[in-house]
């Protein structure tokens, strides 16, 4: 059976996605600004810069370091993945741009940042609350450390997704679709897993497998 193809959408520290994917027997490819391509299996919206909040009818403030042209990309890839009736998972900036297609909205800049990101390549961690019968629930529980690495957050949640997971019972920290193959986190797995696992968190690894898993269906 061929490897199950995966596109990865991001800038930079890409190669930690890749090991990610390729660790759980998948193919990854991972591009800057990518073009329309639905003959993967499936996509993966990574981490990055804030997305451009006209977005969801704000003007900015508190949004830093926007990069429209992959705003552009990134959200027409994601409605051609979801045309393709294709698994697609948002990870940091990806769970935050999924919200948005959505309708959903973000707090531009969280008060308690500070608690949930910090300047070294090492990220902070905190507890995550995440409902039973969740994808993220089934995985690790309802109750579990991950790493932080965001100022910004999910603040109305978009239409026809589940919040799975909260901080604080504050925000949205997971999300999955009512009915396609969607879902989303606002940490880091790819860093909690294979050379960068690490030993304060959940390992990472499982919400990959899960995403191959639902890309072979």
């Amino acid at each position: 059976m061929d490897a199950i193809r995966i596109l990865l959408s991001g800038k930079t520290n890409l190669q930690y996605y890749v090991d990610a994917v390729n660790g759980v027997g998948a193919e990854a490819d991972a591009k800057y600004l990518p073009c329309i391509d639905t003959s993967y299996d499936g996509l993966i919206l990574c981490g990055g810069n804030d997305i451009e909040p006209s977005r969801y009818n704000e003007a900015i403030d508190g949004a830093i370091e926007i990069d429209k042209d992959r705003d552009q990309v990134e959200f027409a890839l994601l409605k051609a993945y979801i045309d393709a009736g294709k698994p697609v998972m948002g990870i940091c900036r990806g769970f935050q741009l999924i919200n948005i297609f959505f309708g959903g909205s973000l707090y531009q800049d969280l008060p308690e940042a500070s608690l949930h990101t910090n300047k070294t390549d090492y990220y902070t961690t905190h507890f995550v609350k995440a409902t039973k019968n969740s994808i993220i629930g089934k995985i690790y529980g309802t109750s579990f450390s991950v790493n932080s690495a965001h100022h910004q957050a999910v603040k109305v949640l978009g239409n026809g997704l589940d919040a799975a997971a909260f901080w604080k019972d504050k925000y949205v920290e997971a999300y999955e679709h009512k009915s396609l193959p969607i879902f989303g986190v606002q940490w880091h797995p790819e860093r909690m897993c294979f050379g960068q696992k690490r030993d304060d968190t959940v390992d990472g690894a499982e919400l990959f497998k899960k995403f191959i898993a639902m890309c072979k269906k």
